[in-house]
């Protein structure tokens, strides 16, 4: 006797496929630009969310994608990660003065 075996799920992941490749291509090139200042916590934070916003308003749609939520995820670390180094950055640069 001979048991057949139904494979299922090729559509879906053809799907989620393509539906990363839309995702990838939306987040090409420039997504923005944050201004913050480095001396003020509140200013970097906003700045995070902002870059946050970007984030979600290319790739939202995608959100629930496996392959796409994941990179949302990095995405969004690397950028706070980003925004912070570059305050301290700045920060250091001016020698730690606040002409403000």
């Amino acid at each position: 006797m001979k048991s057949v075996i139904r494979v299922k799920g090729l559509d879906d992941l053809t799907k989620t496929i393509a539906d990363a490749q839309k995702a990838l291509s939306a987040i090409e090139g420039d997504l923005g630009n944050v201004q913050f200042n480095p001396y003020e916590p509140s200013s970097i934070e906003a700045a995070i969310a902002e870059a946050e916003n970007m984030i979600d308003s290319r790739l939202g749609k995608y959100s629930k994608n496996p392959i796409v939520a994941p990179l949302v995820s990095e995405m969004k670390e690397r950028y706070r990660i980003g925004i912070l180094d570059k305050a301290a950055e700045l920060r250091l640069q001016e020698g730690g003065l606040n002409d403000e």
